[in-house]
């Protein structure tokens, strides 16, 4: 069995233990930025909803945004407590200036309200926007506020999803799968482009000094 299957598994097997509360604690861990298979989860529960009744939809979306809300939180004073000290302190020996800090803070300050709800959509990038947004102190109420207003479609439509599939619900997995390897290929290919043009006059650099 692969390390996802086994994932899937435990999830799966928690809420039907658990019921809301395991919905609560998987969507916080999740948000945390701790691997489980959020895209599991809600569809998971929507197709409880049809087999035993076990869950009502509204509510599940209500718990499961509560339970991304949480976990953001988390993530966002990790970031604002452990992640912004250690990049003020470190940040020169990878690559990120005081001036692109005090970027990321003016850009979080005039964008930070649609960064934190339209990154609720995104695969991937929903699980560990919280980091850099604590990283930029984002005014608190804001990012909790409009993290929860991201949430709250994001839990819906992956739980009507599991309630219109049924039996079928892993196929909503195997799609957005899909779309998390297409952004992480975009984030790698973006990553390389910035360390070859911030690498570049390091290098040219190092050359003049030689001649």
């Amino acid at each position: 069995m692969s390390v996802t299957e086994t994932a899937i598994n435990l999830a799966t097997h928690l809420i039907s233990v658990l019921g809301y509360p395991g919905v609560f604690i998987l969507m916080v861990l999740e948000s945390a930025c701790v691997p489980v298979p959020s895209f599991v989860v809600m569809p998971f529960a929507g197709k409880l909803i049809v087999e035993g009744g076990q869950f009502n939809i509204y509510a599940l979306t209500f718990v499961g945004a509560l339970g991304n809300l949480v976990g953001s939180i988390i993530a966002y004073w990790v970031g604002a407590f452990g992640g912004r000290p250690f990049i003020e302190k470190y940040g020169k020996y990878i690559l990120f200036t005081h001036s692109e800090m005090d970027s990321a803070d003016k850009w979080f300050a005039k964008y930070g309200e649609a960064t934190a709800f339209f990154s609720r959509l995104l695969p991937v990038v929903r699980t560990f926007i919280s980091l850099p947004a604590g990283i930029a102190r984002m005014d608190f109420g804001k990012f909790c506020l409009w993290t929860f207003l991201g949430a709250l479609p994001f839990c819906y439509v992956l739980t009507y999803a599991g309630v219109k599939l049924g039996e079928n619900w892993k196929e909503v997995d195997k799609v957005l799968h899909k779309a998390d390897l297409a952004i992480i290929a975009v984030f790698a290919v973006l990553f390389a482009f910035w360390l070859y043009h911030r690498l570049r006059p390091v290098k040219a650099e190092a050359a003049a000094q030689q001649l």
